[in-house]
């Protein structure tokens, strides 16, 4: 005969509430996958590049760097690469704060619920404007 099970259940996903310190180590785990594919699939296609020739690494920076409105499918490719290369600085800022936020948690301080939520908005906030510092210094030259 089977007998009842009074042990406790694990929470569900409805009942946790969501706080800046899920979304913190969500971003942590998507970051770091961010900067490895780009950083690899970046670094595959220059490798290819040079080991291609004069005429090969020329074209590759010409996508990625120099071309002009003067040619519709050379412009839209400089914009995609110009906002992955935003999207991979954001992510490189993420997770260089978000990782500082975990040393800091390792030593075993920070858990106390009000420094963890206000350091998580911390590492968030940081990374945005580390970001629009960064890439406005670039355009507007300061770099």
């Amino acid at each position: 005969m089977a007998t009842a099970n009074k042990r406790p259940l694990s929470p569900h996903l409805q009942i946790w509430k969501w706080g800046p310190h899920m979304a913190v180590s969500i971003l942590h785990r998507t970051s770091g996958f961010i900067l490895a594919s780009a950083a690899m699939l970046t670094l595959v296609w220059f490798l290819m590049a040079v080991s291609g020739g004069e005429a090969s690494y020329a074209t590759f920076q010409y996508y990625v760097m120099e071309a002009t409105a003067g040619d519709p499918w050379g412009f839209a490719a400089n914009v995609f690469f110009r906002l992955v290369g935003v999207a991979v600085t954001w992510a490189f800022f993420q997770h260089l704060f978000s990782g500082l936020r975990h040393l800091v948690l390792d030593t075993g301080a920070g858990y106390e619920l009000k420094t963890n939520r206000t350091w998580s908005l911390v590492v968030m906030m940081g990374a945005m404007v580390c970001t629009l510092a960064l890439w406005a210094s670039a355009f507007l030259g300061l770099l």
